[in-house]
């Protein structure tokens, strides 16, 4: 028994999220970002891009290292006047070429631009890295509001529900009563609008309760025929202020946050490409080295058969190129020209960036202290609130109150639930911003 047991735990653990709920478990929101993240579109176009700059460092890399092999051949018929390769006159006959030709060239010196191409390749690989961590942060992101919001009118949900068979209760107690002369209609057509009230938001908040489920079965790409249950018991935090130096923060957000990262790369490679724009004006050097043979025959002729030409024509040559670049329209001066812009356009960027991290991350300290304020009062309230339902419930059995002054209870009863929680929900997000800035990535958080 204990080993069928052990056996079944060792299947449910190398489950998916989706087959581990079909098997009769709940989704977490750590269930549902590692489905989000693992279904997205998003993070498959990124990685997708990424196979495209990996791809892109090899050829960068070849470039750099290894010379340029190419082979040819080529057959053709000359009809007229042709050169004699033998007595070198001109004479007129049909005549046959054929030739074979093996070369290989390498780039010496061409402004640095294979070793600048390979650094810019490199960066950009691990732009790419970092643009898919970016992704998965802002699903997991996503998924965590968006789950937040389901547990939240889930929880009205069942509030509501409950609110509904206290007013039913309440109307059959006021007809009782009624019948006994305790109360006069009006208290009892009364307690029959604020059930209708308490209906209205039952299947107002079922309604929005619908649409945020929707909208996180979006978020996670979960299968449109197939339920997405959750868990909605939350363990409420203790009151912590935000981890962390408020400056330590910013100054390691500055160095690891991906969108920092990515506005950095960009800028070195714009400032690498400027400098082999720069380069391109200096000569290029080149070397060749390579073999070729051929095989001629003339019309009405009696030539050597092809394998002794084959053999006896073959040659091998070596070549060093300088290309010195003239004048070519101002093309390279008008390149260097664009590239100091683009260097121009990349440090604004990386200035902006900068900036906006450095205050989100001090909007989230403010935003989460804040918000465990309000969720701390909001606590309090909820508290006090609860203990006044519970006491106007008990004096309306009694007959000590109206419904109009019961109605008003029971809705400051329901509003401090309802700012519980959300302020609850909002401390909960704002406090996972904080940590992740810090390092920890959401995932990791739960």
């Amino acid at each position: 028994m204990q080993k069928t047991l052990i056996t079944l735990i060792s299947i449910l653990a190398t489950l998916s999220p989706a087959a581990a709920q079909q098997a009769g478990g709940l989704m977490s929101v750590k269930d549902c970002m590692s489905y989000a993240i693992s279904n997205s579109t998003k993070v498959r176009i990124q990685q997708a891009s990424n196979g495209d700059a990996r791809i892109g460092r090899r050829d960068a890399i070849l470039a750099a290292f290894t010379p340029r092999i190419t082979s040819q051949t080529y057959a053709y018929y000359n009809f007229g006047r042709s050169i004699d390769p033998q007595t070198n006159t001109y004479f007129n006959t049909t005549s046959f070429y054929n030739g074979y030709q093996v070369q290989a060239g390498f780039n010496l010196f061409n402004g640095f631009q294979a070793v600048n191409n390979l650094k810019i390749a490199k960066t950009s690989l691990l732009m790419g890295i970092t643009q898919e961590k970016q992704v998965e942060a802002d699903i997991c992101l996503a998924v965590m509001e968006a789950y937040y919001n389901v547990v939240y009118f889930t929880k009205l949900q069942s509030l509501f529900q409950d609110q509904v068979e206290t007013a039913q209760k309440s109307l059959l107690l006021a007809k009782r009563q009624e019948e006994l002369g305790q109360k006069g209609h009006a208290d009892v057509v009364q307690m029959e609008a604020d059930l209708a009230d308490r209906e209205y938001d039952l299947v107002n908040n079922k309604s929005q309760l619908n649409t945020q489920m929707l909208n996180l079965r979006d978020l996670m790409f979960w299968p449109v025929d197939s339920a997405l249950n959750i868990l909605t018991d939350i363990e409420e935090p203790g009151a912590t202020l935000p981890s962390g130096d408020l400056n330590s923060v910013v100054d390691y957000a500055m160095d690891n946050n991906p969108d920092v990262q990515v506005a950095e790369g960009k800028f070195l490679n714009a400032k690498r490409e400027l400098s082999t724009a720069k380069w391109q004006l200096m000569p290029t050097v080149s070397l060749y080295a390579g073999w070729d043979t051929r095989y001629y025959s003339y019309k009405g002729s009696t030539t050597d058969p092809f394998h002794s030409q084959f053999k006896n024509n073959a040659g091998e040559y070596v070549q060093l190129t300088l290309s010195l670049p003239i004048f070519d329209r101002l093309s390279r001066y008008s390149a260097i020209s664009k590239k100091k812009n683009a260097v121009a356009a990349a440090q604004a960027e990386y200035d902006q960036k900068c900036h906006e991290v450095d205050t989100e991350v001090r909007k989230a300290f403010q935003d989460s202290d804040d918000a465990m304020a309000a969720w701390l009062q909001a606590s309090r309230k909820e508290a006090v609130q609860d203990e006044a339902y519970r006491l106007n419930s008990r004096k309306l059995e009694q007959g000590l109150i109206s419904p109009i002054e019961y109605r008003a209870a029971t809705d400051n009863y329901l509003k401090a639930k309802a700012d519980k929680y959300n302020s609850l929900f909002k401390y909960l997000i704002k406090q996972s911003v904080v940590r992740y800035y810090s390092g920890e990535e959401y995932i990791s958080q739960f």
